[in-house]
């Protein structure tokens, strides 16, 4: 017996026992009292009663609306005369009803499905519903499909195809089935879901009710899919890793933590896809890649989620120059893909401001010094660290109390983001980093900025948005023991940011890794640019929200 016929006793969901031990009554939902709710319950058990299973397990749809709107475009059909008689095209899809209006003898609707939407048919004379016997009931066909059918029922159809009067492509339905009657109504059609908050929350009444959000989703997949295509293309091959992790590095960020009960270990949600993946560089994989979730338990805004998607590749015998080509031509050939050009059109910047982008190879390359002299017109070589210090204090909004504590590196480190990244609109890859800023990339080649602790990272800006951070990889295992045990020292002072001290890697890099190139992309960021929205919410299908206050 379905469910929502059970008498109330013998449903713990409506009366559940107090005496069972540790039970709770369960709350009511709301909805349960809406009208509209008790209205398609009561159709519920009206179908039921005629016979008709609302919720069969099969149909099998050959065409799609979006297909058969593109293959008859342009292509005669015939009328609803001849889509009557059958002498047209015999489709068969399945989607959701999102219009419905009576007329006369027939009744017009849309159907819904993952591609589009196509204008349906129903008739008096002509159209049947599956499970439905006229002879045993005093309901006809098309008063079943007017009075028992609600907008967002999932429908399968079959029929003929025809043109209106007016040209629009038709399917004449000889039988309709319910695939699945609906106890809630969609969001209004004209409004909408006007509440982005709602729209975050119940995304999926979002995605039937916008085809630009959906469309969106679409995009991001579609990025994925040529990613992975033009890696392999590189020679790039994709591995898994551990999202659970015994210590956790990579990036300077605050982990999550969980434990594993089975061994009574603490344990961390990984933080970047980093150490992982040199370890398998250094098991002898030449070019590796892994796109993952990563978690940072960090503050939320309009580009940050705590919860994130990230690819990492490394390339043994690449360099940052190498990486910087890399990634200059996948940007480039995504712009392409979606848009046929490199140029993707107007973006708004990190202000508010709109540019017209253009992902065009090369891109400009400059150092972090050089654009602080460039864009903030301060020459860092030219000041001591009391002067570099006494500028942030005096003139930019950078926090007082870790100004005051900074080395050299990270007061220009924090220059550069105060006075240079909201200037980078058009692609820039800033190159040459203080050390004190990653403690896993190569000094530069360079003797003098060797000399002077400069590192060979680049971060990709665009918008004044960092895209990416790349390194030529540290592979000397002294110099690494000796940042890390540096990590771990500002870790053991209070920084929760620092690393921990990983001895299993130090022991791996002992074992030799080549010299490589290593990039990281936060994808969510990426889609954001390709489709430009302007939040991360709305390229990820949940993204993290506060617990909904139920009453």
């Amino acid at each position: 017996m379905p469910h929502h016929l059970l008498d109330k006793k013998e449903c713990s969901s409506y009366n559940p026992s107090p005496n069972q031990k540790g039970s709770a009554p369960m709350q009511e939902p709301v909805y349960h009292k809406y009208e509209e709710f008790q209205n398609r319950l009561s159709k519920l058990k009206d179908i039921e009663a005629l016979g008709i299973c609302p919720y069969p397990h099969k149909f099998s749809p050959q065409n799609s609306a979006q297909a058969l709107q593109e293959k008859y475009a342009e292509e005669a059909v015939g009328d609803s005369d001849a889509g009557e008689k059958g002498l047209t095209p015999e489709v068969s899809l399945a989607g959701r009803l999102v219009l419905f209006r009576t007329m006369g003898k027939n009744i017009f609707a849309q159907l819904q499905d993952a591609s589009g939407r196509l204008q349906l048919m129903f008739n008096r004379e002509t159209t049947h519903v599956a499970g439905l016997n006229p002879e045993a009931s005093d309901i006809t066909a098309l008063k079943f499909i007017e009075k028992k059918i609600d907008l967002g029922d999932i429908l399968g159809v079959k029929g003929h195809l025809f043109k209106t009067h007016k040209g629009e492509l038709t399917l004449f339905v000889k039988e309709i089935t319910l695939l699945c009657k609906t106890l809630l109504p969609l969001p209004d059609k004209h409004s909408g879901l006007a509440d982005k908050e709602l729209r975050y929350r119940k995304r999926w009444l979002d995605l039937i009710s916008s085809k630009e959000v959906f469309d969106t989703f679409k995009t991001r997949s579609e990025i994925l899919k040529f990613l992975r295509a033009f890696l392999d293309q590189q020679g790039f091959m994709e591995v898994e890793t551990p999202i659970l992790q015994n210590i956790y590095g990579g990036a300077e960020a605050r982990p999550f933590t969980t434990k594993i009960n089975a061994l009574n270990q603490e344990m961390f949600l990984r933080i970047s896809l980093e150490i992982s993946l040199k370890k398998l560089l250094i098991g002898g994989y030449n070019k590796i890649f892994e796109i993952g979730k990563v978690f940072r338990n960090e503050g939320l805004d309009k580009t940050h989620n705590p919860e994130f998607t990230m690819i990492e590749l490394y390339a043994a015998y690449f360099d940052y120059n190498d990486i910087m080509t890399l990634l200059e031509n996948l940007f480039a050939g995504i712009a392409k893909k979606l848009f046929g050009t490199t140029a993707i059109g107007k973006r708004l910047d990190k202000r508010g401001n709109l540019h017209d982008i253009d992902l065009k190879t090369p891109w400009k390359r400059i150092s972090m010094k050089d654009s602080i002299h460039e864009y903030g017109k301060v020459d860092v070589d030219a000041l001591s660290d009391e002067e570099l210090r006494s500028y942030l204090l005096n003139n930019t909004e950078a926090d007082p109390k870790k100004v005051k504590e900074a080395t050299r590196g990270l007061l220009i480190a924090c220059l550069f983001e105060e006075l240079v990244e909201h200037h980078l609109i058009q692609p820039h890859h800033v190159i040459d980093h203080p050390i004190e800023t990653t403690p896993l990339c190569k000094l530069h080649r360079n003797p003098k900025e060797r000399s002077e602790g400069i590192v060979e990272r680049f971060e990709t800006f665009i918008l004044g948005y960092e895209f990416s951070n790349a390194y030529t990889e540290l592979n000397d295992p002294i110099l690494q023991r000796k940042l890390l045990e540096d990590q771990a020292l500002k870790k053991n002072q209070g920084n929760e940011e620092a690393h921990p001290m990983d001895e299993e890697f130090i022991e791996a890099i002992c074992q030799g890794m080549p010299p490589t190139g290593g990039l990281g992309i936060g994808i969510d960021r990426m889609v954001m640019l390709f489709t430009g929205e302007p939040s991360i919410r709305d390229v990820l299908f949940f993204p993290i929200m506060r617990p909904e206050q139920l009453s």
